[in-house]
């Protein structure tokens, strides 16, 4: 039985990707040692990693102003690092709340100094994002999730602001064109669109890193990697790896603009799919609905777990929301292919037809 891969992260790989690692798990090109125990500081993975560095720059667009870093901790360890590097004793930020892990984010900020949230949608549930029109420059940044993976909705424009922009861009980092050089920081979690789990990757324009009175632990300190090239400490050397090779694939299959068209293609047809069959039903509004991660229900608690058991059946794997939203949640990030979804699609259409 196939599987189709729908978990919200850790996420789907190309298949090229892990058989590439597989192998090199057993050889790294012809070294006579696997890729798990070559050193960090050798030839082979400083190859490996300023690839991976280039890659990122490439696809983003981005030049020598930034910086790029694969670093230890996740996304989570970036929502204390990030204000312990920008945020001042005495200074303000800027926190938009749109769902979980924006709110993780502003809690964090709020012990390295004082934390405005400029715009917030708990009050409904977190089912939209409104276009950010206008921020004063009494901030010293502006800090948004551009996709929010447990409520399904996602940023389609930037607030036009003169304040830099840090972005956790976690769940659909390079999954679409975007304007990057925007933004004066960048964070993502690789396991979604960029590897697997355990490293996560930062893009950061130098010139927009503050000076700071609070001393800093060096492992803490962005001035401090940059200065070693992201080889402060020891790097999770392979999940470096699977995010080289994963860019590689990336820039093979056409680049952003393709990995944007795929998507638009595989969330346009579910979100459809829903529209039309009345038994399921999203809260989310259309203008903000994420196109990687689809969030949606069917109001009878027990009708639901029968359409989650069917899944699970059919090899439909990772459906279940996220425990404090419950429902459905289906999760398209690049690797996924287009038949899963159709898969889906037939499933849930056969469901409605058969129950509702």
């Amino acid at each position: 039985m196939p599987i189709h891969n729908f978990n919200s992260g850790p996420s789907i790989l190309p298949k090229s990707v892990y058989e590439e690692a597989a192998r090199a798990v057993i050889e790294y090109n012809n070294t006579g040692l696997s890729i798990l125990e070559i050193g960090h500081r050798t030839n082979w993975f400083i190859q490996i990693i300023e690839e991976a560095r280039s890659l990122v720059k490439e696809l983003m667009g981005i030049g020598g102003e930034y910086d790029v870093l694969f670093l230890h901790g996740g996304a989570t360890t970036q929502f204390m690092q990030v204000p312990m590097n920008f945020l001042d004793q005495q200074a303000r930020a800027a926190y938009t709340d749109h769902g979980i892990w924006g709110s993780k984010a502003i809690n964090e900020a709020k012990v390295w100094g004082e934390v405005d949230v400029v715009q917030s949608s708990a009050n409904s549930k977190y089912d939209h994002i409104d276009r950010l029109e206008f921020l004063s420059n009494k901030h010293s940044y502006l800090h948004i999730t551009t996709n929010n993976t447990v409520e399904g909705t996602q940023v389609h424009h930037l607030p036009e602001t003169n304040l830099p922009i840090i972005a956790d861009m976690s769940s659909d980092i390079f999954s679409r064109p975007f304007p990057f050089s925007k933004c004066s920081f960048i964070y993502a979690g690789a396991q979604k669109n960029m590897g697997a789990a355990g490293v996560t990757m930062v893009a950061i324009r130098i010139n927009d890193l503050p000076s700071i009175s609070r001393s800093i632990p060096p492992i803490m300190d962005y001035r401090k990697h940059i200065e070693a090239n992201s080889l402060l400490n020891t790097p999770p050397v392979f999940a470096v790896y699977v995010s080289l090779l994963t860019l590689r694939w990336i820039k093979e299959q056409g680049g952003l603009g393709v990995m944007e068209k795929r998507n638009h293609e595989k969330s346009e047809l579910l979100y459809n799919t829903i529209d039309a069959l009345p038994v399921f039903s999203t809260y989310v509004a259309p203008s903000s609905r994420s196109q990687m991660n689809a969030v949606f229900f069917i109001e009878d608690e027990l009708l639901q777990q029968q359409f989650l058991d069917e899944c699970k059946e059919l090899g439909m794997i990772g459906v279940k929301g996220y425990r404090t939203v419950g429902g459905i949640r289906v999760s398209m990030y690049n690797a996924l292919p287009l038949s899963s979804v159709q898969e889906f699609c037939s499933l849930m259409k056969d469901f409605a037809r058969r129950k509702g």
